[in-house]
C-alpha cells in the first residue's frame, strides 16, 4: 500500500541536522546517524530508524509504546507481510518478536509503501516516534526546541529572538541538504546559548557521520539477501487469554482433598452471612483470585453495603478475608484455588473451591478473567500432577503459528 511520506534523502538531511545541533550540547543519544543508519531514542521505550539501502531505497520503522495501535491489533497485523527480500531482516524480525514493531514503511522505486491496515486502525506510531523528520515546519519547530527548551535559552526578547532561531534552523536544514554543514552553521543556531556547555565540533562529528559535511558520505547499506525463516504472531494478546479461558471453561476439577475447616473459613463464612442484603442470612460471595489480582462477581444475593460505607468498604473486606483463607489452604503440590464461591443462609454454608476450570457459576467474561500472566506462576510451581492440561497454552510461543498454520492449530493439548 503507498503512502505519502517525503523522500529518504529529505528526512535524512533532517535527522541529521537534528543530531547535529543536539551533540553539540552533548545530548548525541537521541538523535543520531552511524554506519547503521539514523537512529531516534526518547529514553521512554519509544524509538525510529531510518535505514539507506543501496539501489535508492529505504527503510523507516520504528514503534511507540502508547500510540503503535498496530501492535495490540486484534487480529494481529504482521507487519512484514509481502515486505520486499532487500529489508534490513535481522533487526526488524528481532523487534517484531518482541512486540517492539509498530510500523515498516520501504521506499523503492520512487514510492513508500506499507501493509494495509484495518480500518479500525488509526495509529502506528509514526508521526509520535519520527514526527520531526516529516516535514519542514515540523523539523524547524524541533531545532527551536534544541535551543530553548535543551539549551535552556532565555532571551530578553522571544519573539524576537524565535523568529532569529527559524531562520538560524532553516539554514543549518538547508546546509545539511546541500551537504556543506560547518562550524558557523552550527554556532549560527547555537552560539547564542549560555545557560550550557557548547561544542561545535562535537556537532560537526555527528554531521559528518551523517554525510552533512563537505566530502562525507552518507552510509547506505547494502541489501539483504532475503527474508529469513520468522515466527509469525497469529493471535493477539486479547485472543491468546480468551485461547486460554475458553479452554479453562472446558476443563474439569483434577482430584485432589479438600481443605479442612479453619479459623480463616469460619471468618469469611461470618461475614458473608453478616453481609445478607435481607438481613435473612441469605448471601453469596463469587470470587476470582490469584495472587496479584482479586475480582467480585455479582451473584443472586451479594454482600450489601452498610450505612456510613463507602461503596468500595465490602470488597475491601472480603478481599482482605478470601486473600487469608487462600494462603492458608495453599498446599505445595495441590496449588491455590482460582475461582472460590461461599453461599450462605441462616442455618449453614455452601463453600466452592475451583482450582483448574472456570466454573460454571461464574459468567464468561472475554475481558475479565484471570491474565496469562497472573495463571503462569500459579501453575508453575504446583506439581506436574496438578496442573491443567490449559497451563501449555500460557507458553508465549502458543500465539505463533506455523507457516501454513495458525497459532490455535499448532497449540499444545
Amino acid at each position: 500500500m503507498r503512502t505519502d511520506i517525503g523522500a529518504p534523502d529529505t528526512l535524512w538531511t533532517r535527522w541529521g541536522a537534528l543530531a547535529t545541533a543536539l551533540a553539540t550540547l552533548g545530548d548525541d543519544d537521541v538523535y543520531w546517524c552511524d554506519a547503521d543508519g539514523a537512529h531516534h531514542d526518547d529514553h521512554g521505550g519509544n524509538w525510529a530508524r531510518l535505514v539507506l539501502v543501496k539501489g535508492d531505497r529505504a527503510v523507516l520503522f520504528g514503534y511507540d509504546h502508547e500510540y503503535s495501535d498496530t501492535v495490540s491489533a486484534s487480529p494481529p497485523v504482521d507487519l512484514l507481510a509481502g515486505a520486499p527480500a532487500w529489508l534490513p531482516w535481522p533487526e526488524l524480525t528481532r523487534h517484531a518478536e518482541d512486540d517492539q514493531l509498530g510500523y515498516v514503511y520501504w521506499y523503492e522505486a520512487g514510492g513508500w509503501s506499507r501493509v494495509p491496515y484495518p480500518d479500525s486502525l488509526h495509529d502506528d506510531g509514526l508521526r509520535a516516534t519520527a514526527g520531526a523528520v516529516l516535514d519542514a515546519d515540523r523539523a524547524r519547530l524541533e531545532l527551536g526546541e534544541v535551543v530553548f527548551q535543551w539549551g535552556g535559552h532565555e532571551p530578553a526578547d522571544e519573539a524576537a529572538e524565535r523568529a532569529d532561531v527559524d531562520r538560524a534552523a532553516d539554514r543549518l536544514l538547508a546546509a545539511a541538504s546541500a551537504g556543506t554543514v560547518d562550524a558557523a552553521v552550527v554556532t549560527g543556531l547555537l552560539g547564542r546559548l549560555r545557560s550550557r556547555p557548547v561544542d561545535p565540533a562535537a556537532g560537526l562529528t555527528a554531521a559528518s557521520r551523517a554525510g552533512l559535511t563537505p566530502g562525507a558520505a552518507r552510509p547506505v547499506l547494502p541489501p539483504a539477501g532475503g527474508a529469513p525463516p520468522r515466527r509469525v504472531r497469529t493471535l493477539s494478546e486479547d485472543q491468546h487469554d480468551q485461547l486460554v479461558w475458553a479452554a479453562m471453561r472446558q476443563a474439569t476439577e483434577l482430584p485432589r482433598p479438600a481443605p479442612g475447616d479453619s479459623p480463616e473459613l469460619a471468618a469469611l463464612v461470618a461475614w458473608v452471612r453478616g453481609r445478607a442484603p435481607a438481613g435473612d442470612g441469605r448471601c453469596a460471595l463469587l470470587v476470582q483470585v490469584t495472587d496479584t489480582a482479586l475480582r467480585q462477581h455479582p451473584g443472586a444475593a451479594p454482600p450489601a453495603r452498610r450505612d456510613g460505607e463507602d461503596q468500595w468498604q465490602p470488597f475491601r473486606e472480603a478481599g482482605e478475608l478470601v486473600c487469608r483463607l487462600r494462603r492458608v489452604e495453599a498446599d505445595p503440590a495441590h496449588g491455590q484455588w482460582l475461582f472460590l464461591r461461599v453461599e450462605t443462609t441462616a442455618e449453614g454454608s455452601t463453600v466452592q473451591r475451583c482450582y483448574d476450570s472456570w466454573p460454571s457459576w461464574l459468567p464468561a467474561d472475554d475481558h475479565g478473567g484471570p491474565w496469562r500472566s497472573e495463571l503462569a506462576p500459579e501453575t508453575e510451581r504446583r506439581a506436574p500432577a496438578f496442573r491443567p492440561a490449559w497451563s501449555a497454552l500460557l507458553a508465549p510461543e502458543v500465539a505463533y503459528g506455523k507457516p501454513g498454520r495458525t497459532a490455535i492449530d499448532d497449540a499444545p493439548r
